[in-house]
């Protein structure tokens, strides 16, 4: 099929460029959490909030109003304007390319739309993935809102469903443009092929959510050891909260013990899934997605490992944090071109 002929080619492209920008948002998101940033702008403004302070009356005001929740009075009121300066940029940005997403989703889809490109049912998906970014921007502002009267940051649990909401977001994305790929895919397909993507695609999800509670209670700045835990395989006081159910997501260590066991689930699980391909005909054709899972994987845990045993570095922290993102990419392609195969 040549270019020309392929008239959902620009789709494709603006699908996983959306994808991309998506990764981006998340990584200064990222950024923004590690720096303490996220409650820096204390209302939500959907239009005037594009502009920042431009004098200082402006700064003035929106630093008077930082000043009025407990972040400030309880562990920040150190901080000059200067300071607040810097925080107030990380927030005002991650949502600048919130709002830019709207756009850059917005316009291509309406010119496709004229252009005849894309079908009913074609459109009305990807409509509802415009609502579920819109979704997901709601959820960022109750994530914050969250912050800004009794605690001190963003509650864990409005976080993890604002970090899982924008992973949702992202393999939808390349699953769609990944399903409109022109051509056959080689390879033989049984449902056991189908059910164990679906499952490591959903293991992979939960993991995100699971770093979202590590990344909300701060988990990760302790127990900075590996592989023991506080000296232990399995350590002391994972079950101290009561009810015992407080702890999967309030307790810091149980939090870090389950983000952990966890990975060693997924790594396991793929290692089996390698085993079971290999002894069942080998990796070619949409198989070949295995291998690649399995290298990312490996990068993951080590970054995963290395960012725990420096304390949680910004650059680190958040390059595991994308990449989680790109192992997530990596296993809805798989199962998308499982799907494909005909």
């Amino acid at each position: 099929m040549s270019f020309a002929s392929d008239r959902l080619r620009p789709v494709r492209i603006w699908l996983y460029g959306l994808a991309a920008f998506v990764l981006l948002i998340v990584v200064v998101g990222g950024i923004t959490r590690l720096t303490e940033s996220g409650l820096s702008i204390t209302s939500w403004k959907p239009l005037s909030g594009v502009i920042p302070p431009l004098n200082q009356a402006q700064w003035d005001a929106e630093f008077e109003a930082y000043k009025q929740i407990p972040q400030y009075s309880v562990l920040n009121s150190w901080m000059s304007l200067d300071d607040f300066k810097y925080i107030f940029f990380w927030e005002w940005f991650h949502r600048l390319l919130a709002r830019a997403l709207g756009l850059v989703f917005l316009v291509p889809f309406v010119i496709f739309l004229f252009q005849k490109r894309l079908s009913r049912d074609l459109a009305l998906p990807l409509f509802g993935l415009f609502v579920l970014g819109g979704f997901q921007g709601a959820l960022g502002w109750w994530m914050v809102s969250s912050g800004l009267t009794e605690l001190t940051s963003v509650s864990q649990y409005r976080l993890a469903a604002h970090l899982t909401a924008a992973s949702l977001l992202f393999i939808a994305l390349i699953f769609v443009a990944r399903s409109l790929t022109p051509g056959r895919v080689l390879g033989h397909v049984t449902r056991f092929h189908m059910i164990t993507a679906s499952v490591l695609v959903a293991a992979v999800i939960f993991q995100i959510g699971a770093g979202a509670f590590v990344a909300g209670l701060d988990a990760g700045m302790g127990y900075n050891t590996w592989p023991l835990m506080d000296g232990a395989i399995i350590p002391n006081g994972l079950l101290v909260m009561d009810p015992a159910w407080r702890n999967l997501f309030e307790n810091a260590l149980t939090v870090q013990f389950v983000h952990r066991m966890i990975a060693y689930a997924i790594v396991a699980y793929i290692a089996w899934l390698l085993w079971t391909r290999n002894r069942d005909g080998g990796f070619g054709g949409v198989h070949g997605w295995l291998p690649r899972l399995g290298l990312v994987v490996l990068l993951q845990v080590a970054l995963g490992i290395a960012t725990l045993l420096t304390s949680v570095p910004i650059s680190l922290a958040v390059g595991h944090q994308a990449l989680a993102f790109m192992l997530a990419g990596l296993a809805i392609a798989y199962l998308a071109d499982l799907r494909r195969v005909g």
